[in-house]
């Protein structure tokens, strides 16, 4: 069963990535686009900003360091500041990262300092975007129902990048949530007060940074995701409202946002989370990563997962592999 969770993070991971990338920077250019809903995976187009020729049910960057993470995670026996290094290192070269498109701003300057020999303790000081929370999950898939631990490796893996309060929070809401989605019998409602719980405990990390309460902006965007409206209206005021841009408070709002909207469900989360669009790929990653803990992989089709292992770059990482790699450091802790 814990490897059924394991997987279903990790597949939920790509689903919600590869499922936002052919999203553009606002809903009603989404929506006008496809003419309604984003209900499968789709190619980039060829006027997106950033995503364009890539193939229906391509992974990116999001999921591309989450799993880099994980392997090195498991190569060291646990999470460690030298094991967060090595992968994103490992990962920026293997995509060009110097003049990549991929690679986002807070990654960027993390990773040229790391290589210039600097401190790996002082090279994240400024980064405050989504990167840290975007590739947190495989930390919480390695704490099933502990949650503050979950926050404190989450806390050492964001240092070399994002050594920021506002990123910190971003990451220890997404890995907190996913360390109590991973418990048997969890209710969403659990999932989600264990976000803003680990919000709330990594506001009090890192370099103090501008920017509104990750908490808030999570409790913020469920609210109206249950509120009412239909579904365009709610998500509609979650762009509007919360956002979804490259802002830590604003990406993991959303995202949990949408899981709350679908009630969970792996699929409906990377429908809605394509569909709210702007860093829809980003929002996706992080609900659906959430949501496949808590389902787990038997609640994901089984040709969506076909879909996710045609995918070269999501096939080049062997993430069966990886999931048997972080329930061994599982056992053996436990």
């Amino acid at each position: 069963m814990l490897r059924d969770k394991i997987l279903g993070g990790l597949y939920g991971q790509a689903l919600g990535d590869a499922w936002g990338m052919p999203a553009y920077f606002d809903p009603d250019q989404t929506w006008a686009a496809y003419g309604g809903w984003i209900t499968d995976f789709l190619p980039g187009p060829a006027d997106h900003p950033v995503h364009y020729g890539l193939p229906a049910g391509r992974i990116t960057d999001d999921s591309e360091q989450a799993f880099s993470l994980a392997r090195a995670f498991i190569e060291h026996g646990g999470v460690t500041l030298e094991a967060s290094v090595e992968a994103i290192i490992t990962w920026y070269d293997r995509v060009g990262g110097d003049t990549s498109p991929y690679v986002g701003p807070s990654t960027r300057r993390g990773v040229q300092a790391l290589k210039r020999g600097d401190d790996p303790r002082t090279t994240g000081t400024w980064g405050d975007t989504n990167g840290a929370p975007m590739r947190i999950s495989p930390v919480g898939l390695l704490h099933p129902g502990d949650p503050l631990g979950a926050v404190a490796d989450a806390e050492i893996a964001c240092v070399p990048t994002h050594n920021t309060n506002v990123a910190i929070s971003g990451a220890c809401a997404v890995a907190a949530a996913v360390a109590v989605a991973m418990v048997e019998g969890a209710t969403l409602d659990g999932v989600i007060a264990a976000g803003i719980m680990g919000a709330e405990l990594g506001r009090s990390k890192g370099r103090i940074w501008l920017g509104p309460s990750v908490a808030r902006r999570i409790q913020m965007a469920v609210d109206i995701a249950r509120g009412s409206g239909d579904e365009r209206t709610r998500l509609r005021r979650i762009y509007d409202e919360i956002g979804t841009s490259l802002s830590v408070p604003e990406t993991v709002g959303a995202a949990f946002g949408v899981l709350a909207m679908a009630g969970g469900d792996p699929r409906q989360t990377a429908i809605y989370a394509a569909n709210l669009s702007g860093d829809a790929d980003t929002v996706g990653a992080i609900a659906c990563a959430i949501a496949g803990a808590f389902k787990g992989m038997a609640a994901i089709d089984p040709a969506i997962a076909r879909c996710l292992d045609a995918d070269e770059v999501f096939a080049a990482y062997h993430v069966p592999q990886i999931a048997d790699g972080l329930l061994g450091l599982i056992e053996r802790k436990g």
